[in-house]
């Protein structure tokens, strides 16, 4: 295990994805890093750009639209990179399972990592998933669970 996987596994940025969300997912994010849950304090920062984020975080149902642009977005993050499906339309498309324009869920366009459940997921099952994938990361690199 070098530096970089050491850095990588204590200081996750994260970029948000909303790809035509009802809110209320982002809603429950946003509340993550509030002083009451503060997210931060594993390390992770939210951050504006693609090329700087470690971690995809996707809500919502994944429409015709969307599948090109997550594809070129999910190509432009550096490796190695984390993806996180988070409530019910980005794990199976949930209210929109018939719809005509959300044909494909979304591990179904790229690789997820971690599916957080929910519609929408609380605070705590938003941390508990991140908190999941750190340690799913550790394992992969070699590092004791702390």
């Amino acid at each position: 295990m070098g530096i970089l996987d050491d850095a990588f596994l204590k200081s996750l940025w994260v970029f948000h994805l909303a790809t035509g969300s009802c809110n209320n997912c982002d809603i429950e994010i946003l509340d993550c890093l509030t002083p009451r849950h503060d997210i931060e304090r594993f390390g992770m920062l939210l951050t504006g750009s693609i090329k700087h984020a470690d971690v995809l975080l996707v809500t919502g149902a994944v429409n015709r639209q969307c599948i090109p642009r997550i594809k070129r977005l999910y190509e432009q993050m550096p490796q190695p990179r984390l993806v996180v499906a988070i409530g019910e339309c980005a794990l199976s498309r949930g209210v929109f399972i018939h719809s005509y324009n959300c044909p494909l869920p979304l591990d179904h366009v790229i690789p997820v990592d971690v599916y957080i459940p929910g519609c929408p997921p609380r605070p705590e099952a938003i941390i508990a998933g991140l908190v999941k994938l750190i340690d799913q990361r550790k394992a992969q690199t070699g590092q004791a669970k702390v």
